[in-house]
């Protein structure tokens, strides 16, 4: 995934510092050595959409064939009912996840806080596992008692809001090249929280040189939403409270029509796509072909674990070029270029230019794939990854840090966190 697109056979790479030092052949063997032999070594994947809190909450009754709203309403009140160790602990099993599934950055949405939980909490999740994240301090502030969909319970004043966004962003951002944290500012959707509280988000987030993340033109309910409540089409609205530009990302997009695509283009507004979440609720097939021909910026996303079940993105990749091939033919979109917008389209999204490629002076962010698996047996290409298989990495690494070996999490203790984790969901359901 270099500028080169470069494919490289019975190479060696030195990780050093964090960094790629060098690729070539036949390098000095010289220092901790780890044989690839027999494997595909890819980019670490990026998810640039998640709400990690909600892997507490896969597969519940009455939410599972419920379109997006209906959705929300089932599931608002159990997510009433978490606290900071839920956080922390749905935190370590989703990234465990996304680890195994060769993700080596991911950002995360959060947008509610009960019972004292912060964003603190996943964020030391992430740095227990070891993983490159992005988390937003997201927010709702319209409860239904103000028409909109979430519980009053749920919701938070403006001003605390914008408060707690200042606190987290000036104790966990990082600016600098290499980062193992950055954070946004992320209002959870243009249903959840007022006019006010976006525009004050953007302007925050550009006074403190963080970016801008919210769900947007998801579905039909969305769309019909918007044109009831503002009286024009989300991108419209995105447009005028300054939700647009280099330093945003907007997940799903699903509704997005050709002016928005090329507005998007045009302002550099980068896509989360998240197509097994877009299936499982039935909110339709984003135009992904359509957004890369434009120029838009485009990068997977797990989604949430209530609405997806799963956090595999290598599966994600697969199912992202599917989708386009149902919708337009079996030559728009290659298992090469649905690995690319996994690794540096979702880098690029999340202005990550230090990350998503194998490159000399770039992050030591690695996926290894072992090919000597059944998912592979008899595969001519194994570059295609995404037509064959392997789903899960034998090795990752995440600045230069060995996070998977031989396809167990070193860094904590997986069995442990699941035990716990099912443990918690058993009391949530009873």
């Amino acid at each position: 995934m270099d500028d080169g697109a470069r494919e490289l056979a019975g190479v060696d790479i030195r990780l050093s510092n964090g960094v790629i030092a060098e690729i070539g052949a036949a390098l000095d063997p010289v220092g901790e050595i780890v044989d690839a032999s027999g494997c595909l070594v890819t980019p670490g994947l990026v998810n640039t959409h998640h709400h990690l809190y909600q892997t507490l909450t896969r597969a519940v009754p009455g939410g599972q064939d419920a379109l997006l709203f209906g959705w929300l309403k089932t599931l608002y009140p159990i997510w009433a009912r978490f606290g900071p160790e839920d956080m922390r602990i749905s935190a370590l099993a989703g990234l465990a996840e996304l680890a195994l599934s060769g993700c080596t950055l991911t950002s995360d949405h959060l947008y509610l806080f009960p019972n004292g939980a912060r964003l603190d909490d996943t964020i030391d999740a992430a740095r227990e596992i070891g993983m490159r994240f992005h988390p937003t301090r997201g927010a709702m502030s319209i409860g239904e008692s103000d028409g909109g969909l979430p519980p009053d319970s749920l919701v938070e004043r403006d001003a605390a809001i914008l408060e707690d966004c200042i606190r987290v962003i000036d104790a966990h951002h990082d600016p600098a090249e290499g980062a193992m944290v950055r954070v946004g500012v992320a209002p959870c959707s243009p249903f959840s929280v007022s006019r006010e509280l976006m525009r004050d988000s953007a302007l925050l987030a550009r006074d403190k040189g963080v970016m801008l993340h919210t769900h947007l033109a998801e579905n039909e309910e969305d769309i019909a939403y918007s044109h009831e409540m503002f009286g024009c089409r989300p991108g419209q609205y995105a447009e005028d409270l300054g939700w647009t530009g280099e330093d945003v990302w907007h997940a799903h997009c699903v509704k997005l029509d050709g002016d928005e695509i090329d507005l998007f283009a045009r302002s550099r507004t980068g896509v989360a796509h998240c197509p097994c979440s877009n299936c499982r609720l039935g909110s339709g097939i984003a135009p992904v072909r359509a957004m890369r021909d434009a120029g838009v910026k485009v990068g997977l996303g797990v989604d949430g674990s209530a609405s997806n079940d799963a956090g595999n993105l290598v599966a994600e990749a697969r199912q992202a070029m599917l989708l386009q091939r149902v919708m337009h033919g079996a030559d728009k979109m290659s298992a090469r270029e649905a690995l690319w917008i996994a690794t540096r389209g979702g880098a690029e999204v999340l202005g990550r230019d230090d990350c998503g490629q194998i490159a000399v002076g770039k992050r030591a962010d690695l996926a290894l794939w072992d090919l000597d698996t059944i998912e592979a047996a008899g595969s001519w290409d194994p570059a295609a990854l995404l037509l064959a298989g392997p789903t899960r990495v034998r090795h990752l690494f995440v600045e230069g840090r060995q996070v998977v070996r031989d396809g167990h999490v070193t860094t904590i203790d997986l069995p442990r966190v699941i035990e716990t984790q099912n443990a918690r969901a058993a009391q949530l359901a009873s």
